[in-house]
């Protein structure tokens, strides 16, 4: 999968997200999903599905694992 990185997009560190879905849940673009790939701690980590993100960073706020979710915002110029 291509990430357009000219365009906002989360970055989701797999090892610490506990597959709690709220981040799937509070995505209102729903362009968040919960993998098939069992992360090291065995847990399903989320993914982004390559595009739809603006950058609200609603899935960030709503996580409860620090660290598990960032956003990238392009710099403008």
């Amino acid at each position: 999968m291509e990430i357009d990185k000219t365009k906002p997009y989360p970055v989701i560190v797999a090892l610490e997200c506990k597959s709690c879905s709220r981040c799937v849940v509070a995505c209102p673009k729903q362009c968040l999903r919960i993998g098939k790939t069992i992360n090291e701690r065995g847990y399903f980590a989320a993914e982004y599905v390559g595009e739809g993100c603006v950058g609200c960073a609603s899935c960030f706020y709503n996580c409860p694992e620090p660290n598990a979710i960032q956003i990238h915002i392009p710099q403008r110029g």
